[in-house]
């Protein structure tokens, strides 16, 4: 695979993660999330806190990316994009794969359950930090 393709497909994928990291919270999307048990949860100054916290970086990292389409990813951008969807990986796997799959943690996640739009977040990740390797 080309570098080009690859970091073409590497802005998609980017994309896909600002959506849905964006939108998750807020717009009911049927079986995909669950709104309404967040809302029940949280206040809004909590939600807008969490949207912003979790979308900048990855929106940083998409504007950047989409910068340097055409060009070979300078050493900066190529760290902030492997540190910062490593760590997000890190973070799914701990917080959702850990305590569904292993008996003795499933009692962390208690309100929380898996849903349509969290695998296709996870499986997005994923996909970006394989195309990460031929980005460059």
């Amino acid at each position: 695979m080309s570098g080009v393709v690859a970091r073409d497909l590497l802005l998609a994928l980017q994309g896909l993660t600002v959506t849905i990291l964006a939108v998750q919270d807020w717009l009911p999307l049927g079986r995909f999330n669950r709104v309404r048990a967040l809302r029940a949860e949280r206040t809004l100054t909590q939600l807008l806190t969490v949207t912003a916290l979790q979308t900048v970086p990855f929106a940083f990292g998409l504007v950047c990316s989409a910068f340097y389409r055409y060009t070979p990813y300078p050493s900066w951008l190529y760290g902030w994009l492997w540190i910062s969807y490593g760590a997000f990986f890190l973070g799914q796997v701990q917080a959702w794969w850990i305590p569904y799959l292993l008996p003795s943690q499933r009692g962390r996640r208690k309100s929380v359950t898996p849903n349509s739009l969290h695998l296709m977040l996870h499986l997005v990740t994923i996909a970006t930090l394989i195309l990460l390797a031929f980005a460059r």
